[in-house]
């Protein structure tokens, strides 16, 4: 299956994985240290930094002057045309969520008003409204990241508006499962699930467990200091570039184990 957000190798749900994704900033900021970029020309910086390590989408969350995040087009649309105008040629992602826009109606509207558009944008699936926000930005040519939580408490619930939402002519969907901790179980349960992409990610400790294990089954995978602000040894991050080059080393490792474990 392919989209504007472009295709890889097969991974679980039958669908294209391998994708690395950093997240440039996330909910993070300045008191966060001085990792996380916070204006325009430092988040572009920030992405092509971590372009040239070797990431392969960015997901930016755009923020107005003072901080919050915001799906206003004066705001969403300076960000993008920041990124873009720097140089960035990989696919750009944005969230379109609760964060941004408390009101499910308000963000349909917020949406349908973008004048410059991402790529993708993620849709939480376990947020009122989801459904009809996904149907707004595939209209509109906006590829969608569906995100679902798995494990550590999270109920059937998303999933199963996911389910109930996707099917094979949808476009451009990708499954996008926010694991708490690296089961292989739930993952192993993503076999049956329509045949889209497959993006795997936990925050902070168990980022680096499932992005492991998002290696070892070809699913895609997703960094930065949005999610995680350590690298795999401890040491406090620098940059997004040095995650997306930790990410890929130890993608690298996962795989090779997964492969001489499978001879």
């Amino acid at each position: 299956m392919s989209g504007r957000g472009g295709t890889a190798s097969r991974g679980p749900g039958g669908g294209p994985g391998g994708v690395l994704q950093v997240v440039l900033n996330g909910s993070r900021g300045a008191a966060e240290g001085a990792a996380v970029p916070l204006s325009p020309p430092d988040l572009a910086e920030s992405a092509l930094a971590a372009v040239a390590a070797g990431a392969g989408e960015v997901l930016v969350h755009p923020r107005t002057p003072c901080g919050r995040e915001s799906l206003s087009p004066r705001v969403v649309g300076p960000v993008l045309a920041e990124l873009r105008g720097a140089g960035v040629r990989v696919p750009l992602s944005v969230p379109a969520d609760v964060e941004a826009e408390p009101d499910p109606g308000a963000r349909l509207e917020r949406v349908r008003s973008w004048t410059v558009l991402p790529e993708r944008a993620t849709v939480r699936f376990a947020e009122p409204g989801a459904r009809e926000l996904a149907q707004v930005l595939l209209a509109r040519g906006v590829a969608v990241d569906a995100v679902v939580p798995l494990g550590g408490g999270a109920g059937p619930e998303p999933l199963a508006r996911f389910l109930a939402w996707a099917a094979p002519d949808r476009g451009p969907v990708r499954l996008v499962a926010e694991l708490a901790a690296p089961d292989p179980a739930l993952v192993a349960g993503l076999c049956w699930l329509p045949p889209v992409p497959v993006v795997l990610y936990g925050r902070d400790a168990a980022s680096w467990p499932v992005l492991r294990l998002a290696a070892r089954c070809g699913a895609g995978a997703r960094t930065g200091v949005g999610d995680v602000l350590r690298l795999p040894d401890g040491r406090p991050a620098r940059s997004n570039a040095e995650l997306v080059a930790a990410a890929l080393e130890e993608t690298r490792l996962a795989g090779a184990t997964a492969t001489a474990g499978s001879r």
